[in-house]
């Protein structure tokens, strides 16, 4: 037989050996099963007790519209200045405080909205919000 020459005998082999990473992958495999349970996975901490009080219900938001006169409309329904400034004190004195929510008309003048405005800043209503229509 010559160095160096090939016979059928010597054919190179296409599978891969397994048994090797089989092996690796047991030994793995048993090593997580028991460090596994020794890892703590929780931190001590003292968590703080819940109160069962009840949470307060939010109240119904007050709708002031203006038309384009400059009247003032209390969730519908029309009201002189003097009431008007008697219904944001009784608004203001709730707790919780209720919203007001002011839509005004787009030809009325900024004057009266903003004289609406003062009105409840006066009487103490902390929660003033302003009702637009999206441009179409």
């Amino acid at each position: 037989m010559a160095i160096g020459t090939q016979n059928d005998n010597d054919d190179v082999m296409a599978e891969i050996n397994m048994i090797p990473f089989i092996d690796v992958m047991l030994v793995l495999l048993i090593i997580f099963i028991i460090t596994v349970p020794v890892i703590k996975h929780a931190v001590n901490i003292e968590l703080p007790q819940a109160s069962v009080n009840k949470v307060q219900d939010k109240p119904e938001n007050v709708r002031l519209s203006v038309d384009a006169q400059g009247q003032y409309f209390w969730n519908d329904q029309r009201v002189d200045d003097t009431d008007f400034a008697n219904r944001l004190a009784s608004v203001a004195a709730q707790d919780p405080q209720p919203e007001l929510h002011i839509r005004g008309d787009k030809a009325v003048r900024y004057e009266r909205v903003a004289q609406a405005m003062a009105a409840a800043q006066r009487a103490g209503v902390r929660k003033i919000g302003f009702i637009t229509e999206p441009e179409r």
